[in-house]
């Protein structure tokens, strides 16, 4: 399916801007089409798809170009290699979450007790 910059930026749900800064980064090719409208067709969308979920799984730009070019050669090592270090830090940064999520727990708790005087703010970020 032949589409056009605006609505293969539609498709993937982000702006046309978008989709020509990801061309100039080098993550997507510029259609042929000196003198008229650009095409793009399904394995635009396809990569413009993988760029968002690979950046919304906090890969760099660079990265993500890197993991477009393995996707072409049979370097499987390396790409395991990059999304075990994603997963680390993706672990870390869950943990992190869990940790406030149960100070913001242990406040909300502290605060609804029905207790005179302040609430003990600082206290609910104290490490147990």
């Amino acid at each position: 399916m032949a589409m056009t910059i605006a609505a293969l930026g539609r498709a993937a749900g982000v702006g046309v801007e978008t989709v020509r800064y990801y061309q100039r980064r080098g993550l997507l090719p510029v259609p042929d089409g000196a003198g008229s409208i650009r095409r793009y067709d399904d394995s635009d969308l396809r990569k413009l798809h993988f760029i968002r979920r690979a950046a919304a799984a906090g890969f760099s730009l660079a990265e993500i170009g890197e993991l477009i070019r393995l996707d072409a050669t049979n370097d499987r090592a390396r790409a395991a290699e990059m999304a075990g270090v994603r997963l680390a830090a993706l672990d870390d940064r869950i943990a992190e979450l869990e940790a406030a999520r149960a100070s913001l727990g242990k406040l909300r708790r502290a605060c609804t007790g029905g207790k005179a005087g302040p609430c003990p703010i600082l206290e609910a970020f104290d490490p147990d």
